[in-house]
Order: structure tokens, then sequence, then C-alpha cells
């Protein structure tokens, strides 16, 4: 398979991934209760920010509010510092730019609006470590399809176990 080939395949295999990766949530008992309207908008983000990359040739194709899913558990779990209170709130007001809602009074300070450029350093490894989660998911999920294809193992559901970022 030649280079061009092989990226090609990549960029389909990520476009399809838009569509069937797993949402890489914190691990928490509050991961059930992420609002549906956020985790259905999370398709149309990925495809975005899929183009997005592309066209630019750098960063990982995760958005703000792929991120603010991920960190939406946590918030509910305890405290988080102000450096991840700082984060979580920017993901929400672009969040709520791209789903075109009106963002609450109190959650229009100044100090939401904006990251310093080590919060932005964090955020963009919290969007590294969510891509990442997603390949491996897709990766492994693969492995098993072609595994149950050949007859190896009976196909089964496979479970997505995830590392948490040091940051969180």
């Amino acid at each position: 398979m030649t280079a061009s080939e092989k990226k090609v395949d990549s960029w389909i295999s990520d476009l399809v991934g838009t569509l069937t990766d797993p949402i890489i949530v914190f691990p928490s008992p509050w991961m059930e209760d992420i609002p549906k309207d956020l985790k259905n908008q999370i398709p149309l983000e990925r495809m975005i920010m899929n183009i997005k990359v592309q066209h630019e040739r750098k960063g990982v194709p995760v958005g703000d509010l792929e991120a603010l899913v991920y960190m939406f558990p946590r918030s509910m779990d305890s405290p988080m510092t102000d450096e991840q209170n700082r984060m979580y709130f920017y993901c929400f007001n672009q969040a709520m730019k791209f789903m075109h809602k009106e963002v609450p009074d109190d959650l229009k300070l100044k100090k939401y609006e904006e990251l310093n450029d080590y919060e932005m350093r964090q955020l963009d490894d919290l969007k590294r470590f969510i891509w990442n989660s997603r390949v491996k998911a897709r990766k492994e999920r693969a492995r098993g399809e072609e595994k149950a294809a050949s007859g190896e193992t009976p196909k089964k559901e496979l479970e997505v176990k995830t590392v948490q970022p040091s940051f969180f």
C-alpha cells in the first residue's frame, strides 16, 4: 500500500469515526446524566473539526463541545480547580455558540471567554487524550470485527477503558 493510499484510508477511517466512535467521558456515576442535546451535536462537531484539521493540517479533530461532554461528569464529582473551571466554562461558552444557544448572563463573564496559553495547552492535551482514546477504541473494535469474521472468537461488545490525563 502506498503512502497516498494509507493517507486516504486514514481519512476515510477518521470520517467514519465521526459517526461511529464512542463518546469518551470522565468515568463517573454522573456520566449517564450528560444532556442528550449535547451528545446529539457531537457527530456534527466531529465532522466540522475533521474538515478543519484536514484543511489546516494540524491539531486533532476534537472540538470544545466534545471536551465539555468529557468534563461534565468530572464537574459533578467533586470541586474542580480554578483552571479546570475556567476550561470547563470556556468550553461551555464555545459549545453554546456552536449550538446557537444563548449563554446565561451569569456565565458571560470575560474570564470564561478566553484561556491563557497554559490553560489552552491543557485543553489541547485533553483533546489529544480524547482523540487518542477514540482512535484506540476504533482500532480495538475493528480488530474484534476481523476476528469475528474469521471465526476466531465470537463477536462481543468491546469495552473502552480510559486512563485520565494528569490534569484531571
